[in-house]
C-alpha cells in the first residue's frame, strides 16, 4: 500500500482519537495535498515544526493500528464485499443477484 494511502486510512479509522491540530494538519497534508510551508505559514509556524508534528502523528496513528488493526481489517472486508459483488454477477436469477448487489452496496456505505 502507498505511504500516503496507507495514512489517509489511518487517518479516517482514528482521525478522532487525534487532537483537532493534529488532525487538521494531518488532513491538509495528506487529503488537501497542502505543502509543509502551505500549512505553517497560516498557523505562524515553521515547515519544520509541521514536518516534526506530523511524523509524530504518522507515528501515533501507527500505533493505534498496530494495537486495533480497524484499517486492515476495513480494507480485508472492502476486498471481501467486492469478491462476493463479483461472484455475484455469475447467479442467473435476477432478483438474487440484485438483492446480493443491493446488500454488497449496504455493507459498503456501513464500512
Amino acid at each position: 500500500m502507498a505511504k500516503e494511502l496507507k495514512f489517509v486510512m489511518l487517518l479516517d479509522c482514528y482521525g478522532d482519537l487525534l487532537t483537532e491540530h493534529q488532525r487538521s494538519v494531518m488532513e491538509l497534508y495528506y487529503c488537501e495535498d497542502l505543502s509543509l510551508a502551505e500549512i505553517g505559514e497560516p498557523m505562524g509556524i515553521t515547515r519544520q515544526a509541521v514536518r516534526s508534528l506530523i511524523k509524530r502523528t504518522e507515528g501515533i496513528l501507527e500505533n493505534y493500528e498496530e494495537k486495533l488493526g480497524f484499517a486492515q481489517r476495513l480494507g480485508q472486508m472492502k476486498e471481501c464485499f467486492g469478491r462476493i459483488a463479483q461472484a455475484a454477477e455469475n447467479i442467473c436469477d435476477i432478483t438474487l443477484r440484485k438483492s446480493i448487489n443491493t446488500e454488497v452496496k449496504r455493507g459498503l456505505e456501513l464500512l
